[in-house]
């Protein structure tokens, strides 16, 4: 698994809104972090991207929705949505503004 991570880090996409406006994009970060997840560095992975574990959560569970058709499913599926928006932006917000 350590070895696909570190041939991974030789592909990653480069962020086109970064390039062109030099600032981060609120994505920025993710190929990064899933790329620290694999290694093994957890606390990195949340430090480069706050908001990968919560979107695991959600994918998984949307997964799991999908083959189980859980009865409130869309409620939790939107619960965890929004989640995820407020933590993105927020850390957008941080990195941005607060931060520089």
């Amino acid at each position: 698994m350590i070895l696909l991570a570190k041939g991974l880090d030789d592909y990653m996409l480069p962020c086109l809104w970064k390039q062109t406006f030099n600032i981060d994009c609120m994505g920025c970060g993710m190929q990064r972090s899933l790329s620290f997840i694999l290694k093994g560095e957890f606390v990195a992975a949340f430090y480069m991207y706050p908001a990968i574990y919560t979107l695991i959560a959600m994918f998984t569970y949307l997964l799991f929705h999908l083959k189980f058709q859980y009865k409130n499913g869309h409620k939790i599926i939107f619960g965890l949505f929004l989640l995820n928006i407020s933590i993105i932006v927020t850390s957008f917000i941080t990195k941005t503004f607060l931060i520089n």
